[in-house]
């Protein structure tokens, strides 16, 4: 029998901040989520990102629910996954927001395209994953997104932009 937990309603012996601290000590690979359409343009810079199932191709992404990403990109209903390469780092900070740089006007930095769904796809990203929305969850803070791939766009093989000990890294 499967019980669903309420995660909000428990109290947690963890402080926030340490479980920043060591989440920070855990290296991931560094995207941009972007999404377009009818509710127009937005993206963010993301490293919680993992492979779902490759029948069908299914990612997952985790997004604070409370940004104005995660509405515009529910009401688009389509998203893409940018992997970034170690040369993209002032491009990640855009979409994190440092510089003061907000909504569609990140979209001035880069090259963007379209592909399938509509989304912005960062024509020099190492790959892309063109994604339909399956299902958004929320999570206490933030929101499960589930996104079945679409299309694939490989880009040249080079070093990743990488995360870790709150600094970017190339690997």
């Amino acid at each position: 029998m499967t019980q669903t937990l309420d995660i909000s309603e428990r109290s947690t012996l963890v402080p926030a901040q340490t479980f920043r601290d060591g989440m920070s000590r855990v290296g991931a690979a560094v995207h941009i989520i972007t999404t377009g359409g009818l509710a127009g343009r937005a993206g963010f810079t993301a490293t919680a990102v993992s492979s779902v199932s490759d029948e069908p191709p299914t990612v997952l992404v985790c997004l604070n629910r409370n940004g104005r990403s995660a509405a515009v990109l529910a009401e688009n209903g389509v998203f893409c996954i940018n992997t970034l390469a170690v040369e993209h780092q002032a491009l990640a900070d855009v979409f994190a927001g440092r510089g003061g740089i907000g909504g569609e006007e990140r979209f001035l930095h880069g090259a963007w395209e379209e592909r399938v769904t509509g989304a912005p796809v960062l024509s020099e990203a190492l790959v892309a994953f063109d994604c339909r929305v399956v299902d958004l969850r929320p999570v206490a803070t933030h929101q499960i997104l589930i996104g079945q791939v679409e299309a694939v766009h490989l880009g040249p093989a080079r070093p990743a932009l990488i995360y870790a000990n709150r600094a970017y890294h190339g690997l």
